[in-house]
């Protein structure tokens, strides 16, 4: 299932991405941009149906743009997803067992904290000295060396932590208006808590400057 995780992962980063260049648009679209972009956020949305037997994940069209129905029967067959549809819409839902789902669930949570170790110890991230989490991935605290960090482009850190966060919660069935990710940057000597950063509102902030 290793292939589909990641799959997704890419996708929702690229989705982010492109949801952040739209803020270079002129003030004088902004009411009928607005309007479009509501909509959009609904079909882009991660949809997740929990029933009693199965688990349905609903991924919008662009997040499976460029693959065939096919290929992802396949993949999904592969990783004992029962069934695979196309909506009209160009969406994909994949249809799964609970325990296949908890399945999926373990491997994200694996994937997200073999990540953490590697930005605690990456050379790129020198000032990160730690990063704790809560169980949902929903609260990071980064430990840093607070001069390090201030002179350093590590803040970029926190992006990656709240992509990573995000796309766990929405897979474990988190309502796209309403989940979050705070990541509180924390200095190593004094132990102060000098910065903070909230997606997917940070994501927002980047389409208005």
């Amino acid at each position: 299932m290793k292939k589909f995780i990641i799959m997704m992962f890419f996708a929702l980063v690229l989705l982010a991405a492109c949801s952040s260049e739209s803020g270079d648009e002129g003030k004088s679209e902004e009411a009928s941009a607005n309007t479009e972009e509501t909509d959009k956020d609904n079909s882009e949305s991660v949809n997740v149906d929990k029933g009693l037997l199965n688990v349905e994940i609903t991924l919008p069209a662009s997040m499976v743009e460029g693959e065939s129905i096919e290929d992802l029967e396949t993949e999904a067959k592969e990783d004992g997803i029962k069934k695979v549809t196309k909506n009209d819409d160009g969406s994909v839902t994949y249809k799964m067992s609970k325990s296949t789902h908890k399945e999926l669930m373990a491997e994200m949570e694996e994937s997200l904290k073999d990540s953490i170790e590697e930005t605690k110890n990456s050379e790129d991230y020198v000032s990160i000295k730690d990063i704790k989490h809560n169980n949902d991935f929903s609260a990071f605290t980064m430990i840093v060396n607070k001069s390090d960090y201030e002179n350093s482009m590590d803040g970029f850190a926190t992006m990656s932590l709240g992509m990573a966060g995000m796309m766990y919660q929405l897979f474990d069935g988190a309502d796209p208006d309403e989940y979050s990710v705070t990541i509180a940057v924390q200095d190593e000597e004094s132990g102060d808590k000098f910065d903070e950063v909230v997606y997917p509102d940070a994501l927002e902030d980047m389409e208005t400057e």
